[in-house]
């Protein structure tokens, strides 16, 4: 019997296959949020890919799921479906984030999934493609501004800054409560992206793993109001496995 691949989490039991859940911030925003006056969005990072695996850098490149990354998201599909109606699902435009969404929608009932460039992962510049050990020495002042503190640091190459990220993909995750107020909507989205909607509704708490097909409950009320009411969720990987790594889901995110 082969043992697991050195960075991925095996399959387990239902009792320690969570990662975090219950993890709620902003307590005085969330006794607003009652009955229909909020809506619950769902967000999702898209499935394993090869690059993932590797440690690559992936940004707006067009990288497709591998096997695993498509049973991962079939599983959360399942899951979903069997928690409460889904009345929209919303993607990333790339390829790794879209095909996650599809197989969710699948498992749905056949919803359509909608394009929105908003939740697209963060452009890293020349550092595309690469990993980070030899982003260091290829790219280096692209990888200084990658590990750079400033938030307005743009990356080399066209690569984008964290406050131009944050700005588009709140946006996008305000738009989308306004639109859907008292409904349960899905957003398959990125690392990186996960991390920028994570500090909008929890700005002065830890931060959390963000695994491939991890669930990520936000509560959006009047497109102002944010609470996270759980997240890196990977209880449904059970049989699966995952990269415990989250590579993506920090600040390397890509």
């Amino acid at each position: 019997m082969h043992s697991p691949e050195p960075n991925r989490e095996p399959a387990m039991s239902d009792s320690n296959s969570r990662v975090a859940a219950d993890m709620v911030c902003n307590g005085d925003a969330k006794s607003v949020l009652t009955g229909v006056d909020y809506a619950e969005i769902i967000v999702i990072r898209h499935g394993e890919t090869d690059w993932n695996a590797d440690g690559r850098y992936q940004g707006t490149l067009d990288v497709e799921l591998n096997e695993i990354g498509r049973q991962q998201a079939t599983a959360v599909g399942e899951r979903l479906s069997r928690e409460g109606k889904i009345s929209a699902i919303y993607s990333s435009d790339l390829k790794r984030a879209f095909e996650t969404a599809n197989l969710i929608a699948t498992a749905c009932g056949g919803l359509e999934v909608i394009k929105d460039p908003g939740l697209r992962e963060r452009n890293l510049g020349d550092l595309q493609g690469l990993q980070p050990h030899a982003a260091a020495s290829v790219c280096p002042e692209a990888y200084k501004a990658l590990q750079s503190q400033k938030t307005d640091q743009e990356i080399p190459g066209g690569g984008e800054s964290i406050d131009q990220v944050y700005q588009r993909c709140n946006m996008c995750l305000r738009n989308i409560s306004v639109k859907h107020k008292g409904e349960r909507i899905v957003a398959v989205t990125h690392g990186s992206v996960l991390r920028r909607l994570h500090e909008r509704a929890c700005p002065n708490k830890q931060s959390v793993k963000f695994l491939n097909t991890s669930v990520n409950i936000f509560h959006l009320s009047d497109g102002h109001n944010w609470v996270f009411e759980s997240g890196g969720d990977v209880s449904h990987l059970n049989q699966i496995g995952y990269l415990r790594t989250g590579f993506g889901g920090d600040r390397t995110s890509s």
